[in-house]
């Protein structure tokens, strides 16, 4: 279609779910020794389909880990606000995990020298602007997100962060592990799209590339709004995803458990 959306229609993404269904039992089996993991994370957006995508998590029993920063939404005083804490509280009680992914959405752009970094926040009272940071200062930035996650949610974050768009440097992955944070990019296949114009990339095709890409170990990425997305993921996409990948023996984890990160994760808490 010329506007690049969906073909897939309500009902038959409702069929698509119900025939994944009838082949869950396998899968099943399985889920105890999860042979194949995948490790779904989401960060944070404009949080308008926050609740749809906490509903469908909650029906199939899978655990992911959220990357928070506090970006402006659609409804509310941001993603780490006051009008959101109790969706936060309500996904501890169900046993996610929970990272920092920097306060103010800072971004990495390059290294600088005698230590520092150009960053530039897409968030905050500084959106926009290009600003010369210390390592101490990008550390500090990513603190605020995590004990804003404490608060709210009551638990400990991970030892983790994501910086904004994974853009990153070696030297600044090391300089954030030097203060005690591991930096989680995604897989290559673990990239689900939902940040890819609609007209260029329709959910069909993304959930195809997905459930065809996908494979055991990877770690995947979405988020909870994108606002320049005109035919939204999640509606359509992370259902079917989830259903989908289950079926074919695929189980899901959270970063705690990845093999990568257990370790550290267990000597910084």
């Amino acid at each position: 279609m010329a506007s690049g959306r969906s073909t897939t229609s309500g009902i038959d993404r409702r069929l698509l779910v119900a025939a994944l269904l009838a082949a869950w039992p396998a899968a099943w089996a399985a889920e105890g020794s999860c042979a194949k993991p995948v490790y779904l994370t989401f960060d944070t957006g404009h949080m308008d389909v926050a609740p749809l995508i906490a509903d469908v998590l909650a029906r199939h029993q899978v655990k992911v880990t959220f990357f928070a920063a506090n970006e402006r939404t659609k409804t509310g005083d941001g993603s780490l606000g006051e009008h959101w804490a109790p969706w936060w509280r309500a996904r501890a009680a169900e046993g996610h995990e929970f990272a920092s992914h920097t306060f103010d959405h800072v971004y990495w752009r390059a290294d600088l020298p005698g230590g520092g970094f150009r960053v530039q926040a897409s968030a905050g009272p500084d959106q926009g602007r290009l600003q010369d940071w210390t390592a101490a200062r990008y550390c500090a930035e990513i603190d605020k997100a995590a004990r804003r996650l404490e608060q709210v949610t009551g638990r400990k974050p991970l030892p983790l962060f994501r910086a904004p768009g994974g853009k990153t440097s070696p030297r600044f992955v090391q300089a954030m592990r030097d203060c005690g944070y591991g930096h989680v990019g995604w897989s290559p296949t673990g990239f689900l799209g939902d940040e890819l114009p609609s007209q260029s990339h329709p959910n069909a095709a993304l959930l195809d590339q997905a459930l065809r890409g996908v494979r055991p170990g990877d770690i995947l990425v979405a988020h909870l709004g994108i606002w320049s997305r005109s035919d939204p993921w999640a509606p359509a996409v992370l259902e079917p995803l989830v259903v989908g990948l289950k079926s074919r023996g695929f189980c899901f984890r959270t970063l705690r458990e990845h093999p990568q990160w257990r370790d550290w994760i267990a000597r910084k808490s």
